[in-house]
């Protein structure tokens, strides 16, 4: 089995045990995001130096438009994708093994989850994961507290409001509240 296959099938959706075959790959990245991160939140840092450790921690070099304000919190790093005038408030978590792609133009507010991670509801099988990417389109603002769930698309122009949690794709042009997040209204 290619070491890379588990990789492939956890950003796929496939589920993962923790006794796959190639779970220390896993493992080893899962452990490298956390060193890169103390890094990060434990000193201060010039926003030059937050975005070179954001680009280390994804692996990718990142917009120099990227505004980052730490503590931020990954288990994993290296599949966040995020285009330019991006704005990222403090004590953000992205839980991004299933990937998160955040388009250009975003506003992120303090305290956002994006997690892409779930287990299964089966007690047996628990212990394991199953990843689903999230999406946030081009001009969206998710408020301050807001959770987005796994397999969920901010749509463009969009507003999740402060504290919503979303479990459902947000229609482009919208603005959503609530638990769970419904529509309250369209942007004109």
């Amino acid at each position: 089995m290619n070491p890379k296959d588990i990789l492939e099938r956890d950003k796929n959706g496939e589920l993962i045990s923790l006794n796959d075959p190639g779970y220390d790959i896993i493992l080893d990245l899962i452990v490298e995001a956390q060193k890169i991160t103390m890094e990060l939140n434990n000193s201060y840092h010039e926003a030059d130096e937050v975005r070179e450790l954001f680009s280390k921690l994804t692996g990718v070099e990142v917009d120099a438009s990227l505004g980052l304000l730490p503590p931020f919190y990954t288990d994993f790093g290296k599949n966040i994708r995020v285009g330019r005038n991006v704005f990222i408030n403090h004590a953000c978590t992205f839980m991004d093994r299933g990937g998160i792609t955040i388009e250009d133009n975003v506003l992120i507010g303090p305290k956002v989850n994006l997690i892409t991670i779930n287990h299964p509801l089966d007690p047996a099988k628990r212990q394991s994961t199953i990843s689903t990417p999230i999406v946030i389109k081009k001009n969206a603002w998710l408020g301050a507290g807001a959770m987005i769930l796994p397999g969920v698309t901010v749509g463009e122009n969009s507003i999740v409001s402060a504290g919503a949690i979303v479990t459902k794709d947000v229609p482009a042009n919208t603005i959503v509240a609530g638990v769970p997040a419904k529509i309250i209204k369209k942007i004109e």
